[in-house]
Formats: structure tokens, sequence, C-alpha cells
């Protein structure tokens, strides 16, 4: 903004950004909707499918029922949880195919101190905006004697 004024802002650009990024949102939400993770355990006894919603298949094999019901209970959690992992990455995939880098999420399981300085960037960009928005506004008051 050259000046403090909104001359060099492109209405149109912006436009067409705002839509393509609402369309890019759009495709996503159809595509996380149809995701499931899938996992199996080592010995194939226990299925698990898992999809937005949760715990969508559970299929134990006839031998399973050999187990005992603690061991065949850790099996079951250790499957829903590889289930929900595999969704997981299946959802970060997504959103990197549809919003870009910034959509995948993984990039902030190691490193929350990234998570932080994004929220700075983003409150200091929202900073200057409303003080450049503010600025323009007393002026306009002031032109028009207000």
């Amino acid at each position: 903004m050259a000046g403090g004024g909104f001359d060099d802002f492109d209405i149109e650009r912006f436009r067409e950004r705002a839509d393509a990024r609402i369309a890019a949102v759009e495709q996503l939400q159809k595509a996380l909707s149809s995701l499931v993770g899938r996992a199996r355990d080592e010995d194939g006894l226990v299925n698990v499918e898992f999809s937005s919603r949760g715990l969508s298949e559970l299929e134990l094999h006839p031998k399973a029922m050999r187990l005992s019901s603690g061991e065949l209970a850790e099996r079951i959690k250790e499957t829903m949880r590889a289930a929900s992992d595999d969704l997981y990455r299946q959802m970060n995939r997504a959103m990197a195919e549809a919003l870009g880098e910034e959509g995948d999420q993984t990039r902030f399981l190691d490193d929350p101190e990234a998570v932080l300085a994004q929220v700075r960037e983003a409150e200091s960009a929202f900073d200057r905006t409303a003080e450049d928005v503010l600025g323009e506004l007393d002026r306009i008051s002031a032109r028009l004697g207000l």
C-alpha cells in the first residue's frame, strides 16, 4: 500500500485467490469425508477401519477367540491406533495436496516452536493490517471533516 492508501490493492486478484481457496477447501472437505484408515495386526487376527466418524469396521478372525481377553483387547487397541494413524496420514496428505505446503500439519509435530512462530507472525501481520486500516479511516474522516 504505497502512501498508506488502497490504490495498489488489486481487488480482482484478491477475489480470484479467495475463490480458488474456497474451491480448494470444498474439494478438501469432500476428500476428507471419504478417507478410511485401515490396519491389521501382525497375525491377521484383527482388522480395523477408522473413518472421520471413528471406528467404522472391526473384524475379528475366529482364531482371535483363542487369545486371552487381555491380549485380544490389547491387539484391538493397537490396531485401532494404527488405523487412526493411517487415517491421520491420509488426511494430512489430502490437506497438503489441497492447500499446499501450509496444509501439511505434520511439520508441526516435532517442532512446537514453529507453531508459536507462525502464530506470532500472523498476530504481527494482523496488527500491521489493523493499524493501516485504522490510519486510512482516520485520513478519510479528516478529509470528510468528521
